[in-house]
């Protein structure tokens, strides 16, 4: 009788074990990464069609500072939106490029438009939280709309579909993704795929009952919700988080809703050089640093998870150690990305150019990792 076939387990854990350790911690990282993209596909897979509200009066609110041609192209995007009840609050916080005399004139003439102005910042306050703040109390509906003045809705049922969500009574906070256009070239390349891959990270937990932040260019809560929570008060030293900071502390799995699709998207204007990109997403970035715990042990493991992969291919192809699995691995990984992706910005609403997606993929590690150092030794940024 042939006893070979009962050893053969054996074996196969004999043969696992004696991987070189690089292959080891490849083939670890791998199967973190792989449970972390099946998350995120499951997440939006099975996400539902949401169920639409009434056409509850709505405030967009507006915190503009020198933002004169900006506001330019957005208040007439903003006058046409397709809904019944709705006002634009917009915040002019110490401009001096003429905002304050375009917006007084167009309060003569635009009855959806209020102008509140600010002429001083109390001293410890962050100006454009406190700008924000001034424009939300001077709202006079529940529901409050955030966009920034360099936006664009993407449809006139903007308005509508970010604030549907608000007929369920137990949505206090909603969420929506903010891209930003489409130009020539790689470092507008990297910033749209930077944030389509930010949008897939916390759209995705959201749906999956974990809402850790959401974008103010394209976000929406109750007016009730921030004062009884005296507003940004937690943070209001802090440069940035105005929007980020206030879903992390105020949101859970019961209060908080997405909006998807074409008709929800917000566009901005992109960055022109990677020295202002930077800039940017240290601000960013550094906001994470006072999320809750949970959230940030979250973010580290996606992060560390992307790193170790990478790392660990690079070094054991190098070393030309079990090219198979390498492959293998790989492969599996780069289809669950795309398909990731794939289902991702067809949920958004938006056409993305997956052929580079892999290349990306790969100098977002190195990015990440640059920016995230520089983030965490960065004690003062400003609101511009």
């Amino acid at each position: 009788m042939d006893f070979r076939h009962i050893f053969v387990p054996f074996n196969f854990y004999s043969n696992f074990m004696f991987l070189a350790p690089s292959i080891l911690v490849f083939i670890i990282f791998l199967t973190l990464q792989i449970i972390i993209l099946l998350i995120f596909l499951k997440a939006f897979s099975s996400r539902q069609r949401s169920k639409k509200g009434s056409n509850q009066p709505v405030s967009v609110v507006i915190a503009a500072r020198n933002e004169l041609n900006n506001l330019k192209t957005l208040l007439p995007k903003l006058y046409s939106q397709g809904h019944s009840d709705f006002e634009i609050v917009s915040v002019d916080d110490r401009s001096d490029d003429g905002t304050y005399d375009f917006l007084y004139e167009e309060n003569k003439t635009q009855p959806l438009l209020k102008v509140v102005t600010v002429k001083d910042t109390p001293n410890k306050m962050n100006p454009k939280k406190y700008a924000l703040t001034l424009g939300i109390k001077a709202a006079k509906n529940e529901i409050i709309l955030l966009t920034d003045a360099d936006c664009i809705p993407e449809s006139d049922q903007w308005v509508q579909s970010m604030t549907s969500q608000f007929g369920v009574d137990t949505t206090d906070i909603n969420l929506g993704v903010s891209l930003y256009q489409k130009q020539k070239g790689l470092l507008n390349a990297f910033i749209r795929f930077e944030t389509i891959n930010t949008a897939i990270q916390y759209i995705s937990l959201a749906l999956s009952g974990l809402p850790y932040m959401g974008v103010g260019r394209n976000l929406a809560y109750k007016k009730e919700l921030f004062l009884k929570n005296k507003g940004f008060n937690s943070h209001i030293d802090i440069t940035g988080g105005d929007d980020d900071l206030f879903v992390n502390k105020h949101a859970s799995g019961k209060n908080t809703s997405v909006s998807l699709g074409s008709e929800t998207l917000i566009y901005s204007i992109p960055k022109t050089s990677w020295s202002d990109f930077f800039r940017q997403k240290i601000r960013h970035i550094s906001v994470g640093k006072h999320y809750k715990f949970k959230h940030k042990l979250i973010l580290g493991l996606i992060s560390l998870t992307h790193l170790g992969f990478w790392t660990a291919l690079i070094f054991s192809g190098v070393l030309l150690m079990e090219p198979y699995i390498l492959m293998s691995g790989f492969i599996l990984r780069t289809l669950l990305l795309y398909l990731t992706f794939m289902t991702a910005c067809k949920k958004f609403g938006v056409r993305f150019d997956l052929w580079g997606l892999v290349f990306l993929d790969f100098i977002f590690v190195f990015y990440y990792l640059s920016i995230g150092i520089r983030a965490l030794f960065t004690k003062r940024v400003r609101w511009s």
